[in-house]
């Protein structure tokens, strides 16, 4: 990014209120709202942005700030952003950010390096964190694969920090998916050479700039398997802040090695389990099931991974299913089960988007309402969450205490959730479930979907009634009243 005076970098010193640049413990009861930069906000909302339009349309650093209460009155106390570095100018590849030129230039379609200041300044002000996305693995350039224009790369500008040409077409071969290139002969994705001493530390020296200049919470790192897992042991040291890996794989024992070398991993391997048993009323619980106990067993700290059901490269879940009580099911346990939870803007407009680029859509020409069934869902989910990792005086995995075909539910200190994919048409549905560790007599309420009272058997056991496929949570019931809950 563009250098700070000295001036401006102790303005930023002193108006921060608190210390930030926060480590990975201080995240793990974080909620984070995913946004594309150039989609969540303009500082002119009149401006189109036609479905699946491969291009700027208007967003920026400036409108982000104008919309901060929109986000936290959600409930989030982290946003992340597209990369923040300068792009090709090609509007159709440079948009959504990852295919920088210059590491050392803002996107000035994003707005200024002031502008971005002011957005940590504002994020900072209400206690909330921001994440920036940034990409190691490669840069984007103009031309042909076969004839790169080095020199326009900054600050690698010579082909010998490139490892040669060659396009990955043999994905199971680790070697080649770290070695060549992405992209196409016509708009290739030119693939830095992180081995090189010099290119760490030069990565090392901009990133730790970076984060001083602007005080930054997080990264999320693009495209991480494509870089030697070595390097990011090297990167994690350098920056000592929270990172968050992509790793884009449904293959749990292929992704969790990767938080050996950084804090946490988007959890790719759930999201898959999740899109195909919450869409799909004929699914049943064994994969999902299985895939909670294989990430308990395999990643380092499953606290740190990354939940989601939505993300900018794959399809809207409401593309998959209109069923609105399916989406509360899958948003529920991306906000209730072990991991940082991410919601992706848009989802609370159960927004239909298909595959990219058609699920990057314009978020102001939905209009930023607050009354839309899935805001208020996510706002109250906020509030469970918080409530539960307060009370939580250590952060425990998440406990399997039932399971049939259609439900499964998870006991977590003492909030316990019920989810089903049985939609919602389905009948009202008798269970009774043990293990939740409420006291035998006890009352407990219903605080997501009903606000019903139970009563504990006095076995111990919890009868329960699923009505149209909703999502449940109980709370022992002395603790609901200052929760706002269901007043």
């Amino acid at each position: 990014m563009q250098p700070l005076t000295i001036i401006s970098s102790l303005l930023l010193i002193l108006s921060a209120p608190g210390a930030y640049t926060a480590h990975a413990d201080q995240w793990r009861d974080r909620s984070i709202y995913q946004l594309l930069t150039d989609r969540f906000a303009t500082t002119n909302e009149s401006t189109p942005c036609p479905s699946g339009h491969q291009g700027y349309c208007g967003g920026t650093w400036r409108g982000i700030i104008e919309r901060l209460d929109y986000i936290q009155g959600m409930g989030f106390d982290a946003i992340w952003i597209s990369p923040i570095t300068k792009q090709i100018d090609d509007p159709s590849r440079a948009y959504h950010g990852y295919s920088q030129q210059d590491l050392y230039g803002p996107n000035e379609r994003f707005g200024t390096s002031l502008d971005l200041m002011d957005l940590v300044f504002a994020l900072h002000a209400r206690d909330m964190y921001l994440m920036v996305d940034i990409v190691i693995n490669h840069f984007g350039v103009f031309g042909p694969a076969d004839a790169v224009n080095y020199s326009s790369i900054n600050p690698f500008n010579r082909q010998s920090d490139f490892h040669p040409l060659c396009f990955v077409s043999d994905w199971d071969n680790q070697t080649e998916v770290e070695k060549c290139w992405l992209g196409s002969q016509e708009h290739p994705l030119i693939d830095i050479n992180t081995e090189l001493p010099s290119v760490r530390q030069t990565y090392k020296s901009w990133i730790q700039e970076l984060i001083s200049s602007y005080s930054i919470d997080g990264f999320r790192i693009d495209t991480v398997k494509h870089v030697e897992k070595d390097f990011w042991s090297y990167f994690q040291a350098a920056v000592d802040i929270y990172t968050l890996g992509e790793i884009a794989s449904s293959d749990i024992d292929y992704v969790c090695p990767y938080q050996q070398h950084l804090n946490g991993v988007l959890n790719y391997p759930m999201y898959h389990q999740l899109a195909a048993f919450f869409s799909n009323s004929s699914k049943g619980t064994t994969d999902l099931v299985s895939h909670i106990k294989d990430t308990n067993t395999i990643c380092k700290d499953p606290t740190l991974t990354a939940s989601f059901s939505e993300n900018h490269d794959q399809p809207r879940f409401a593309n998959l299913t209109a069923d609105i009580a399916l989406a509360k099911n899958v948003i529920a346990f991306t906000m209730l089960a072990d991991g940082i939870p991410i919601i992706y803007s848009g989802q609370e407009h159960h927004l239909a988007g298909g595959n990219d680029p058609y699920n990057r859509e314009s978020i102001w020409q939905q209009g930023y309402h607050t009354d839309t069934i899935l805001y208020k869902f996510i706002k109250r989910l906020h509030r469970i969450r918080k409530h539960a990792m307060a009370t939580l005086s250590r952060n425990p995995l998440a406990e399997i205490i039932y399971t049939d075909d259609k439900t499964l539910v998870l006991r977590k200190g003492s909030t316990v959730t019920l989810y089903t994919n049985r939609g919602a048409s389905s009948a009202a549905l008798q269970l009774r479930i043990g293990s939740t560790g409420f006291v035998a007599n006890s009352s407990v309420m219903e605080v997501l979907s009903t606000c019903r009272t139970v009563r504990v058997a006095g076995d111990g056991y919890l009868d329960v009634v699923v009505r149209e496929g909703s999502p449940m949570v109980f709370l022992a019931a002395e603790v609901v009243g200052g929760l706002g809950l269901c007043d």
